[in-house]
């Protein structure tokens, strides 16, 4: 027997689902009884293993040595694509590592389900890449392949948001107009969408999407933005040179406050180039901090610090930023309106992204009944609170953030391949 499922692979976390006998949806247990599993692979050199999701934030914690990857979905559509890691005497391009990954959450299904998994319906964001649909279809593209390679046979796709909006149909006793909010781990999605019970079976729903609009911007980035507004000067990030004749080179740290492009800072050449700055640097004991944090292949267990102050803020008005490097500290203090702060442009352009797409719909924000929020970025305070401003009249309901998107491609999937899929 074969089965069809929703695949919700995103930038930080996937889930996979399918509806039950029941008819209910569901989502599978992919990692320790969980849901949802983190879209992370670790390249074990000790072991020669492959480690997934949590396993493989584990081994990498430890400090065992490998290569992990991580925000995978976002060099889709990218020049980046076309780029290879080394692990060990391989090197691997990012289609086969995100198809292994991909892999990895089939073989977890199938083996809780007891059947094959030949059909499925994908997840993907309004927009993989900002303005430019040429590379949107080839981001699609380099997915549908990554996914085929895996024995998917039958791969349809539907948007994200819309996904999200199946999810909450389910729950709605009549008919609203519904702005699904998705901000994930690296694409913010936003889709006005008419709900109803009675159109929830519908075959083509086209009718009832009013418009979408989508920006590349997500939690990743967010982490980079704090990254460079408050870790980054620790390291050295706006200091001068002896001379006091120019600024020290912007891409190291740039590099180092961005998840997929970390790995090349591990690269001799790069080490070389900091060592040269190091030479130059008006405050080197900073420099070296960067120097050491690099040899030692501390850069994703960094961001993933900084990562977990983003989420503190979300409970606290301020939080201590303490990161060991050797024999040292980097120590600063980050508050929510410092982070508020730094991430003011790019919530100014979600909220101009949210614009357009009232503004594709031809109605005003009055008009909106519901305010569907998914994905855990929605849980940052500057931007809820923007969110809340924007639409003060209408209900807030706040999904399984992780959650409804797989649920909701689980729904599709079953009107996609039909009842008995």
């Amino acid at each position: 027997m074969t089965l069809a499922c929703g695949l919700d692979f995103g930038t930080s976390n996937s889930t996979l689902g399918r509806v039950g006998p029941d008819g209910q949806p569901q989502l599978l247990a992919l990692e320790d009884g969980q849901a949802t599993m983190p879209s992370v692979l670790f390249f074990g050199f000790e072991d020669d293993r492959v480690h997934f999701g949590r396993a493989a934030l584990a081994e990498y914690v430890t400090g065992a040595e490998g290569r992990l990857m991580r925000s995978l979905k976002s060099v889709l559509g990218t020049a980046l694509f076309a780029d290879t890691t080394r692990v060990k005497a391989r090197r691997l391009g990012f289609g086969e590592i995100i198809g292994t990954y991909i892999g990895e959450l089939k073989r977890r299904a199938e083996a809780e389900l007891g059947a094959e998994l030949t059909r499925v319906v994908m997840g993907r964001p309004v927009q993989f890449v900002d303005d430019d649909a040429e590379a949107d279809r080839m981001a699609q593209g380099q997915l549908e392949a990554a996914v085929r390679a895996q024995g998917f046979e039958e791969i349809a796709f539907q948007f994200e948001p819309i996904a999200a909006a199946l999810d909450y149909e389910r729950q709605v006793s009549g008919e609203k107009l519904a702005l699904i909010v998705d901000l994930g781990g690296g694409t913010s999605d936003f889709s006005l969408v008419r709900v109803s019970p009675a159109r929830a079976g519908a075959a083509d729903r086209s009718g009832d999407i009013l418009a979408t609009a989508g920006v590349h911007i997500g939690g990743t980035d967010f982490d980079r933005l704090l990254a460079m507004s408050r870790i980054m000067p620790e390291l050295g990030l706006g200091s001068r040179t002896r001379d006091g004749k120019r600024h020290l080179p912007v891409a190291p740290y740039y590099d180092l406050s961005t998840w997929h492009r970390i790995n090349r800072l591990y690269d001799p050449q790069a080490l070389r180039d900091l060592r040269s700055t190091l030479r130059e640097a008006i405050e080197a004991e900073r420099v070296r901090t960067m120097i050491m944090l690099v040899e030692d292949r501390l850069g994703h267990r960094l961001i993933g610090a900084v990562e977990a102050a983003k989420i503190a803020l979300s409970d606290a008005t301020e939080t201590d930023f303490v990161f060991p490097v050797r024999d040292r500290d980097i120590r600063t203090t980050i508050s929510v309106g410092q982070l508020a702060e730094a991430l003011a442009d790019s919530v100014a352009r979600l909220e101009a992204t949210i614009g357009e797409t009232l503004r594709r719909a031809g109605i005003g924000a009055d008009a909106v009944d519901s305010l569907i929020l998914t994905g855990g970025s929605t849980l940052v305070p500057a931007v809820s609170r923007r969110l809340g401003a924007l639409f003060p009249e209408a209900e807030v309901v706040r999904t399984d953030v992780l959650g409804s998107v797989g649920l909701g491609l689980a729904l599709e999937a079953k009107r996609v391949f039909g009842p008995g899929h």
